[in-house]
């Protein structure tokens, strides 16, 4: 008889002893060294700014504050005086004196005044310094600046600005799910303070759940991700929310054609809140997306409350947050089907500094979805979801007198999910499954080499959500960067992923309203993900930079809906796998006031079912992103989107006979009543629609008064009325086009 457990302990215990011994020897360097530490906030809210560049100007060395606004800087000669040069776009550069004793940790809390004047080219130097040897890859940050010049469409909105990135993917202008080097849209974890959000888009996937307003940053990893990241095979994206103004209360108040909303922000005893709310009054812009009228609302809102006391607990951050949408359908008449979905998140963080370079957070978080169709005396089918999880993680990171850094931690997810649907032969389905996932993760960076950054990492799953998802199942991860002269530098990684729960989703489908969420059925194995990626990053002068990645990806034991279902005790679900390759490259230019963006992909994805090779209905063989914005001496900013893919794959109709169809056998009288047409189908994707292509044209400004701040926007979406083909109806053949020539606008107070 086997007894794995020993082992399991043996190798808990020996990964212990290897770390104790790491942190034995962390103060080597420190005789004559010493660490600097610091606090990066906006001076006028005190809101915390995250990847500002900080720069020590006689060492040429440096980083980047991260999602908490902290850096950390060691290995520093002490007893000397440095220059320390702390940047941050639509911010005043600052140059502080500093200096530090041997074997101490100096901290420093640096306010930014916010500036309209472009920042200096130093700037863009001290950059490259700070991510000399990053091995972030397949990684794109954005900030609380970035977010103010997304790309507008109705509203600005995170999750469709991702569109715009080479390598991301969408099926048409109606739907704001993204694909990520050929993946599914399953396969790409949204988080809000690390809690899962299952159902992260409003009515009819238009838009995300999640109002800008209130996110201070995000990280979007498009594949390689570290290894404290897990649950998914293709990306993350963790949204960080803001802590709210310190220093004064403000009210902001905003309408656009689709929704109004407002937010409300200021101190409290030791600490801030934020809060923000939102609520569709008119369905009549979904004319334009999908050419009927839909009566859809919905609602959402979110909040976070902060508190740092020094008496309570030195070094302490303590936050409360919490987050709710709902959309609904209901129609007014019979026939036509009604559904509504919800989600909620709250959840606790505790983040703790101390006097050496260790952070520590503990995460507890609640997360819950409900989605329902109701027939309505329509067609459609019953059906019925209810995902609940709880999720408790502890972070450790701490950083060497080496430089090198050090990562652990541990996640404990339990997880109910309930799917009760019928078919079309009114035979109902329960699925319904509960586990608990336990798992632990370790990464060492190896930083201490000037130029080149190595992360080794892996995570462990204990125990799975399903029987075949535990069993010490590794994640091993890999990633390095090599500058070879300060211009270039060469970026990899591999990376082993696997998740344990997939949705309910027909690729057939034109509008995917509602996708439920389910732990994979236990016939099945995990799902499995290999990943490989090289690039390259060169900064050609400080003004133009360009990156270039190549990529494959191997799947195995997906979870796709088996279509050859006849009989109640077929299973729901088959195995198949996946396969993508590709490469990405973007173009940045930045001159004065002027900036441009240049992306291009091209990819291939194919899925395998049943030894059946087919495309998957978001693969596109080459697509590009042009962005160009200007802003004027006056205060107007210009902006403008050119968007260009080639056809996306659909399944032709090869042909159709009359079908004798008995509705009733109990009243039959004229047997030609009875024949209706049968569509006969080809391969599966084997056909591509025509390219797509689209041009979007954005004017900004912010008018000040005494009283409040006025902004506004105008936004015209697809100038030149391209008619972008969405699909042909089957039974007719008519051709159904995507979104017209649309001019938009959206007016924000602030107070």
């Amino acid at each position: 008889m086997n007894h794995p457990a020993p082992k399991h302990s043996a190798t808990i215990i020996l990964i212990i002893v290897l770390l104790l011994s790491l942190l034995s020897t962390s103060r080597t360097f420190s005789q004559s060294t010493g660490s600097l530490r610091g606090l990066v906030t906006d001076s006028s809210s005190a809101e915390v700014l995250v990847y500002a560049s900080v720069y020590i100007q006689e060492l040429k060395t440096g980083a980047f504050t991260d999602s908490k606004g902290y850096f950390v800087i060691t290995s520093i000669p002490a007893n000397h005086t440095y220059t320390l040069v702390v940047s941050y776009t639509g911010y005043n550069t600052r140059k502080i004196a500093f200096r530090v004793n041997s074997n101490k940790m100096s901290h420093l809390d640096i306010k930014m005044i916010s500036s309209s004047v472009l920042l200096p080219t130093i700037e863009k130097v001290e950059k490259r310094y700070s991510e000399e040897n990053s091995t972030n890859i397949s990684m794109q940050r954005i900030s609380i600046k970035d977010l103010e010049y997304l790309p507008k469409g109705v509203e600005n909105d995170i999750i469709r600005s991702l569109h715009y990135m080479p390598g991301v993917r969408s099926t048409g202008d109606i739907s704001a799910r993204y694909y990520i080097r050929g993946g599914a849209s399953n396969q790409n974890l949204v988080q809000i303070n690390n809690a899962t959000i299952y159902n992260p888009f409003h009515a009819l996937g238009l838009f995300s759940v999640v109002d800008p307003e209130i996110v201070n940053s995000a990280e979007f990893y498009k594949g390689g991700f570290p290894s404290e990241y897990s649950g998914r095979l293709s990306s993350i994206l963790n949204l960080s929310l803001k802590d709210g103004n310190k220093n004064s209360y403000s009210s902001k108040l905003s309408a656009s054609y689709l929704s109004a909303k407002g937010l409300v922000e200021g101190p409290i005893p030791f600490g801030s809140f934020i809060l923000t709310g939102r609520k569709s009054f008119s369905s009549q812009i979904y004319k334009k997306f999908i050419n009927k009228d839909m009566p859809l609302d919905f609602y959402d809102m979110a909040f976070k409350a902060n508190y740092s006391n020094p008496d309570f607990i030195e070094g302490s951050k303590l936050v409360f947050h919490g987050f709710m949408s709902k959309d609904k359908i209901e129609h007014e008449e019979k026939g036509d089907a009604d559904m509504n979905w919800d989600n909620k998140v709250f959840g606790f963080n505790w983040f703790q500094i101390s006097d050496s370079p260790l952070f520590f957070e503990l995460g507890v978080s609640a997360s819950s979805f409900s989605g329902e169709v109701i027939p309505n005396q329509s067609s459609a089918r019953e059906k019925k979801n209810d995902v609940r999880d709880v999720n408790v993680r502890m972070d450790f990171h701490y950083v060497y007198d080496s430089k090198d850094e050090l990562g652990l931690g541990l996640n404990i997810l339990d997880l109910d999910t309930k799917l009760f649907l019928e078919n079309s032969l009114g035979t109902s389905t329960d699925l319904s499954s509960r586990g608990t996932n336990f798992s632990f993760y370790v990464k060492y960076k190896f930083l201490r080499v000037k130029n080149l950054g190595v992360e080794i990492g892996s995570r462990v799953n204990v125990g799975g959500l399903t029987k075949k998802g535990g069993s010490f199942l590794p994640e091993p991860r890999f990633s390095f960067s090599y500058r070879i002269i300060p211009e270039i530098a060469i970026k990899g990684a591999w990376g082993i992923f696997q998740q344990e729960v997939t949705t309910l989703s027909d690729e057939n489908e034109l509008i995917s309203l509602f996708e439920p969420w389910i732990i994979i059925p236990p016939y099945l194995e995990p799902e499995r993900s290999k990943h490989f990626i090289l690039g390259t990053d060169i900064s050609l002068t400080t003004d133009i930079s360009f990156e270039l990645e190549g990529y494959y990806k191997d799947s195995k034991n997906l979870a796709m809906i088996n279509e050859s279902k006849i009989y109640p005790t077929d299973n729901d679900f088959v195995s198949g796998s996946g396969e993508s390759y590709g490469f990405e490259s973007m173009l940045r230019l930045n001159f004065g006031n002027f900036n441009f963006s240049g992306g291009y992909s091209m990819s291939w994805a194919y899925n395998e079912l049943n030894g059946w090779l087919f495309y998957p209905k978001y693969d596109a063989r080459h697509s590009c992103n042009l962005s160009v914005d200007y802003s004027f001496a006056d205060g107007w900013q210009f902006s403008a989107v050119w968007t260009y893919s080639t056809g996306m794959p659909y399944t032709k109709l090869t042909g159709f006979y009359d079908k004798l169809n008995f509705e009733d056998i109990f009243t039959l009288q004229n047997m030609g009543n009875y024949f209706k047409p049968y569509l006969m189908l080809g391969d599966k994707n084997l056909g591509r629609l025509p390219s797509y292509h689209r041009l979007d044209l954005n004017l900004s400004r912010k008018f000040t008064t005494n009283l409040f701040n006025l902004y506004l926007d105008l936004s015209i979406l697809n100038v030149y009325d391209r008619k972008n083909i969405f699909y042909f109806e089957r039974d007719t053949g008519k051709r159904i086009n995507m979104l017209p020539f649309l001019p938009t606008a959206t007016l924000k107070i602030e107070i």
